[in-house]
């Protein structure tokens, strides 16, 4: 590992790289995934086992989290969450590129990436809550926002990730395979929902109602496109039955 040279792991890394999902959003796609890569290949000089970086994405994570929860808001404890969150996101990226490269991912390495992942989508608008509701920097109408936002990113989490696996265990191929590289307009299109666009947003938490008047358009926008995935998630999964019957 250490006699390979950065750069030439950063072009394996890129080679070794699964295509993006087709619903795959622009930040996620043409941001997270590469900044992900110079982690992965970071991680891959240093030794570390994927779930070395899943903990390391994890302790990014979570810390900006906890800073929500406990600091009063501010301009520039907005920056350092947008930071860790940013930060945690593409550490996030990284451990699947360094299991891909190493040929070290497993059944369990990807168990706990999820429960990570449920964790976070969860916990960080619940902090949020939690730190406007204890600094009272805001009117208690505005709390219901980032309670919203709680359920809405459970739920879409929940169903995105059951689907894609109820796909694979009836030997469908996963969307990423099937799709190739995303087409531009729609990663810009659902680009609100986009989990990296939220970190972002965290800069402007100085300025907690106009942080609030963004977060609501993102929790707004995240509310469409899971009434309109929803169905389409079910309709894929009846789908699986039907097929199953005809071959059986």
């Amino acid at each position: 590992m250490a006699s390979e040279a950065y750069g030439d792991v950063v072009r394996r890394l890129a080679s070794a790289q699964k295509g993006a999902a087709r619903s795959a959003p622009a930040y996620s796609r043409f941001v997270n995934r590469k900044i992900g890569r110079l982690l992965a290949a970071l991680a891959y000089k240093l030794g570390m086992s994927p779930n070395q970086v899943t903990a390391v994405s994890a302790l990014h994570t979570f810390a900006g989290v906890l800073l929500l929860a406990l600091v009063p808001p501010s301009w520039w404890l907005g920056v350092l969450v947008c930071l860790l969150l940013v930060l945690g996101y593409a550490w996030d990226s990284a451990d699947g590129q360094v299991a891909r490269l190493t040929g070290t991912g497993s059944p369990a390495g990807e168990w706990l990436d999820h429960v990570v992942d449920a964790t976070k989508v969860v916990a960080l608008p619940l902090a949020l809550l939690i730190g406007l509701y204890r600094f009272d920097v805001v009117e208690d109408g505005w709390l219901f926002v980032p309670l919203v936002n709680t359920v809405l990113s459970s739920v879409m989490f929940f169903g995105m990730i059951l689907t894609e696996q109820l796909r694979r265990a009836h030997g469908v191929a996963s969307t990423a395979a099937t799709g190739g590289r995303a087409p531009w307009l729609r990663s810009v299109l659902v680009l609100p929902t986009d989990y990296g666009v939220l970190c972002l947003t965290f800069v402007m938490y100085g300025a907690p109602r106009l942080f609030l008047v963004v977060y609501t358009l993102i929790t707004a926008a995240t509310a469409i496109f899971m009434l309109l995935a929803l169905p389409k998630w079910f309709r894929d999964v009846r789908s699986l039955t039907t097929s199953a019957v005809a071959n059986s």
